[in-house]
């Protein structure tokens, strides 16, 4: 989504901001711990959180100051951080929005919506909390300074995902990524100076005060924010709205997440949901993943591994830039791709068989095609859910394939073996499948 980098004036500080969609509200969203108004919103799922909100609203995004990029400021106080939200609002033409934060965004919020109630047309929060000591979110200063120590020597390394999403920690692809979002975001020095003022802050004392429309969101298993600070906020919050989603993690990695964040938003503030059609388009789904990955971690130990599947990731990059393949998501050691003709995905998947045999490595392959729903940089739909169990259903080296692509490359000269008549997890009917032979 394009949207150019503008530049609101807080005091002597330059707030980084960009605003995205034309809709007939406004939403302004506070990050987190980290902020960057151009690569946060580049990772998948943030950026069909905004295709689902600028559905119904123009949504506003800001660097916190000395973040992203804005200014470097060495201190920072609560209320020079709401006038910085006050002076994006004003830059970006808005008199009231809906004020969205998030984690370490939420006393950000809380302060602002109790301060300048007149341009807080609706309050909505997730996975936050009032007070870092409180009762219902009690750090001890013993565990922050465990935290605090793990920045000083791994950020960068994408040690938000370790934290945040340890179901994700393993996925090298993510963990990258978010790595090049803490390296761009902030120093280390920074980060620990933010923590340790946030740490001091506590707003529990403003929520009686709150008069404005409020929505609490919280996830039941959250690891790193438990449930009972989201409940506190509800419960201490006047005529406060409160759900619970499923999930343990507290960084939001999925969509399906994102899509029920994004309709309690919508409904709570529109009185519906209006989800948008998605587009739509014809394409071979490919779905290729290592053999016994976690016998290959035992026998060769974590750090071999990590510059084996490094390996790995460069020869299917490679492959696919070769037969003109779009790589769509990564997870542990798997790839997902899309292919616009079904013949270059089979001789992809073959390919990158091939080349993997030198690295010692073993891969199975499932291919399908048909259509396919465009989530942003992502897909979806039931013909990527065919092609994810035509991969289960593979043996070690194999290349399987529905009979729809073996139908579609006909004259081709690819041959292959019928492997008979399967029935697909979660797909209705019997799917026929076939082994390609010879590329």
């Amino acid at each position: 989504m394009e949207s150019p980098v503008k530049y609101a004036k807080s005091g002597n500080v330059h707030i980084a901001y960009r605003v995205f969609g034309d809709g007939p509200r406004d939403i302004v969203l506070i990050p987190g711990t980290l902020s960057h108004v151009e690569l946060l919103w580049e990772v998948p799922t943030n950026e069909y959180l905004l295709k689902r909100l600028t559905s119904f609203a123009r949504v506003i995004v800001f660097d916190k100051r000395g973040q992203g990029l804005s200014d470097r400021v060495a201190e920072q106080t609560i209320e020079e951080r709401i006038g910085d939200v006050r002076a994006v609002m004003d830059a970006a033409g808005s008199r009231r929005a809906t004020i969205y934060g998030w984690s370490e965004g939420g006393p950000m919020c809380l302060t602002f919506a109790a301060t300048y109630p007149e341009r807080t047309s609706a309050l909505v929060l997730y996975g936050t909390y009032a007070s870092m000591r409180g009762a219902n979110f009690n750090i001890s200063p013993e565990q922050l300074d465990q935290w605090l120590v793990a920045i000083d020597k791994h950020w960068g390394e994408g040690l938000l995902v370790k934290l945040n999403a340890p179901s994700r920690a393993r996925d090298q692809a993510v963990v990258q990524w978010f790595g090049r979002i803490e390296r761009a975001g902030a120093s280390p020095g920074s980060i620990i100076a933010l923590l340790r003022a946030n740490y001091e802050i506590d707003a529990r004392h403003v929520l009686p005060s709150l008069a404005v429309p409020t929505l609490i969101l919280h996830r039941a298993g959250d690891a790193l924010v438990p449930v009972a600070a989201g409940r506190y906020l509800a419960g201490n919050i006047p005529g406060a709205k409160y759900a619970e989603l499923p999930g343990d993690d507290h960084l939001v990695l999925d969509e399906e997440t994102q899509d029920r964040i994004a309709d309690q938003i919508e409904e709570f503030i529109t009185g519906g949901i209006h989800r948008p059609e998605p587009d739509r388009v014809l394409a071979t789904v490919m779905f290729t993943d290592i053999v016994q990955s976690t016998e290959h971690v035992a026998a060769i130990g974590d750090e071999r591994w990590r510059d084996l599947l490094k390996k790995y990731y460069e020869v299917v990059r490679k492959e696919l830039a070769t037969f003109r393949g779009r790589e769509v998501a990564t997870a542990g050691d798997g790839v997902l791709a899309t292919f616009d003709g079904p013949a270059r995905a089979i001789r992809c998947a073959c390919s990158v068989r091939e080349k993997l045999l030198g690295l010692g490595l073993q891969v199975r392959s499932g291919l399908h095609t048909g259509e396919c729903e465009l989530l942003g940089d992502n897909v979806g739909g039931i013909a990527v859910h065919i092609a994810s169990r035509v991969e289960s259903a593979a043996n070690p080296d194999e290349v399987l394939v529905s009979s729809t692509v073996k139908d579609l490359v006909a004259g081709s000269g690819i041959q292959f073996g019928d492997r008979g008549s399967h029935s697909l997890k979660g797909v209705p009917d019997q799917w026929q499948l076939f082994v390609v032979n010879h590329p």
